[in-house]
């Protein structure tokens, strides 16, 4: 399954982030290094070198750490001051080679549906939406091009490599300005 340890010395933001969000939380609910680790199916020893940040975790042991705080898996891995899910941005498994490494951008908890949508729009292309129902989010990734994403708070302007979370219970409008072809990922989460 891979870590999220880099194969070399230096150590990544995010063992800092599991630290403290694994000591914090369960502590939070008054559990023991011992109880925890059972709960968990980890031994006390790897959930010591986890809440040091001095061990390569899984993304499985991760997830059943979560569960066993009863949280979901990116509040143990967002920073720690972070009071939205909505951009964590951190890596969160790297492989043997650098090239190979998944990043957790954004987290949404879903009530009841998540939508995983493709898009390309043509140069000067508009797609206008109204408002979603209350409580929906949607997260856009830019592949290709820059999305100007309008929102009645202004334009947000998100380029190739970026991305952008937003509750979409608003009326909104995706634009391309550009002289190519725009292509993003939608995730629509309910």
């Amino acid at each position: 399954m891979g870590n999220i340890l880099h194969n070399s010395n230096e150590r990544p933001d995010v063992l800092v982030h599991v630290a403290a969000n694994v000591r914090r939380l369960r502590q939070a609910v008054s559990l023991s290094q011992q109880a925890l680790a059972e709960r968990a199916g980890v031994s006390r020893r790897m959930l010591v070198n986890i809440e040091k940040g001095d061990v390569n975790v899984s993304l499985g042991t991760l997830d059943r750490l979560a569960e066993a705080l009863g949280v979901l898996f990116y509040a143990l891995v967002q920073p720690p001051d972070s009071e939205d899910s909505a951009r964590i941005d951190e890596v969160a498994w790297v492989g043997r080679s650098s090239e190979s490494r998944a990043r957790l951008l954004a987290s949404k908890p879903a009530r009841q549906e998540v939508e995983l949508w493709s898009w390309s729009l043509a140069p000067g292309d508009v797609y206008a939406s109204a408002a979603d129902d209350n409580g929906w989010h949607e997260m856009l990734v830019v592949i290709e091009g820059t999305l100007t994403l309008e929102l009645a708070a202004g334009d947000i302007v998100i380029p190739a490599g970026d991305f952008h979370v937003y509750p979409s219970d608003q009326p909104y409008r995706y634009r391309n300005d550009g002289a190519g072809t725009l292509r993003f990922i939608r995730n629509v989460v309910h």
